[in-house]
């Protein structure tokens, strides 16, 4: 079996296991993984800060935004431009928000402002699955494995259930991967910082 193919298996795993977290777990892990991203210096030290507008089955972000504006800091989302592409925009607001192509929550044209990808300082990255090295089995689009080699100053995270991180993952090449990843359970830190 082919990379791609053995890729595709595994997203449709993840993604199906992740589908059939109750609402209660998922509320729960999303507000602790938040709680100690928060706590990290890579938070405090980071002025601009890109994460997603989550889709129902994903980590809940809306927490991580209210920390974001309290705090006085830079939010940023992706904005699809085109197949497989994307920029930063600034999210001035919880108002600025609309819904946007896909369902996903985006900036309402009137709002918006691109932040070019080598300002953002941390970049919170979604995926289907990670690994302990930093390989990510991202949702198929590509969107993220062309923009993160952009975001030359930002750090890579992911936030994810315990069962979303394995030994290994089949990568190739182009497959954007993360610094560290932070579950319930364990701090990943592969840049082996005090993050």
């Amino acid at each position: 079996m082919d990379i791609r193919a053995r890729k595709r298996i595994l997203r449709k795993e993840f993604l199906s296991r992740r589908a059939v977290v109750p609402i209660c777990e998922q509320d729960f892990v999303s507000h602790e993984l938040i709680r100690k991203f928060l706590a990290t210096r890579l938070y405090s030290d980071s002025e601009i800060i890109m994460a997603y507008a989550s889709t129902p089955d994903e980590l809940q972000m809306s927490e991580l935004f209210d920390a974001i504006f309290a705090d006085g800091k830079i939010l940023a989302i992706p904005f699809i431009i085109g197949k497989g592409e994307m920029s930063a925009v600034e999210v001035p607001s919880f108002d600025a928000l609309e819904i946007g192509a896909f369902n996903i929550p985006t900036v309402k044209e009137s709002s918006r402002k691109f932040i070019e990808p080598a300002q953002i300082d941390c970049v919170i990255v979604p995926g289907a699955a990670f690994d302990i090295h930093g390989g990510r089995l991202g949702l198929g689009g590509g969107y993220y494995d062309r923009f993160l080699p952009r975001a030359v100053n930002a750090k890579k995270v992911a936030l994810a259930y315990d069962f979303q991180v394995v030994e290994s993952l089949p990568t190739e090449l182009h497959d954007a991967k993360v610094d560290a990843v932070l579950t319930p359970k364990k701090f990943f830190d592969n840049l082996r910082t005090d993050i």
